[in-house]
């Protein structure tokens, strides 16, 4: 069972809906992914296995949309696997001290992601910084966290990042970190009681060119430094979520230099037990950007 977050083709209102077997069946009663995250775990499962649904349609004729909404944040993770304390290391050669001592810190590094209207859902369109010389997707399962902080599910983060504006000087990370386009979610929110044990996930990523695999690579989450509660504990220290937040654990798969993502690369990641985000990447604004608005179009089920 998953939670989706959809829109059926004959209606562009957002709706919340349980998807199982290849069909989705609409929760009755819910407005927003937000409202679930307003109730602790025990009685959102029960909600979700015992409430009314509505008429189950196939798969194929909904869009998935971004599984985030109302005002619940994105926030990452950094330097939580060694892979990645190696590669920060290696694109910022006159820092390279810093991420090897929060590496072994107590205290990890926690950083704001993303807002909703920010982030891609399935088969949209991810963007790449027009100002970015070096580019990289970064896999990464992301925790689900209610507004008690008990995590309530898993989905697919694909946490884009600018290699050359962070490596230049790391504080500017928020600039290589966050940007329109640059957060990509999805499909769907797998609840946390059907995963046995998150610390034997299999990551794998795809990266297409014209056509032909340009890069990829697998991986496991058993190889985190980190327990994942206690990033949660940390990200809840001194804050409150009234939406809840999700929580995108960190990368331990990171394609070696000089790769960069090219304008029509297309990247997929796939969680075991979770789910398969793919997407597109665009150099620039993604489509559907109004800069006057501050939209971002959600994109449709590829």
């Amino acid at each position: 069972m998953n939670i989706v977050r959809y829109r059926t083709r004959e209606s562009a209102e957002p709706r919340i809906g349980l998807h199982d077997d290849g069909h989705v069946a609409e929760v009755g009663g819910v407005g927003s992914l937000a409202e679930l995250w307003a109730s602790p775990l025990a009685d959102l499962r029960a909600r979700l296995t015992g409430g009314p649904l509505g008429d189950r349609v196939p798969l194929s004729e909904v869009d998935l949309l971004a599984p985030v909404d109302g005002t619940t944040e994105v926030w990452a993770a950094g330097v939580t696997y060694e892979t990645s304390r190696e590669a920060r290391v290696e694109e910022s050669e006159r820092a390279a001290t810093i991420y090897e001592l929060v590496y072994d810190a107590e205290r990890p590094e926690l950083f704001f992601k993303s807002v909703p209207w920010r982030v891609v859902g399935p088969g949209g369109s991810l963007a790449v910084r027009a100002d970015s010389a070096v580019d990289v997707p970064e896999p990464e399962l992301a925790l689900v966290v209610n507004r008690f902080g008990e995590t309530v599910g898993y989905t697919v983060c694909n946490d884009m990042s600018s290699r050359s504006i962070e490596g230049e000087n790391p504080l500017y990370l928020p600039q290589a970190k966050i940007y329109f386009g640059g957060c990509g979610l999805g499909p769907w929110i797998t609840p946390v009681w059907e995963i046995e044990d998150p610390y034997d996930l299999t990551i794998e990523m795809t990266i297409g060119r014209n056509g032909e695999r340009e890069w990829s690579g697998e991986t496991s989450t058993s190889r985190l430094h980190r327990r994942l509660d206690d990033l949660v504990a940390y990200l809840m220290r001194g804050d409150v979520h009234p939406d809840g937040v999700v929580l995108s654990t960190g990368t331990c798969l990171v394609p070696e230099a000089p790769f960069t993502l090219a304008d029509g690369d297309t990247v997929e990641i796939g969680i075991s037990g979770v789910g398969v985000l793919r997407n597109t990447v665009v150099r620039g604004m993604p489509p559907g950007v109004n800069p006057a608005d501050g939209h971002v179009a959600e994109g449709r089920q590829a």
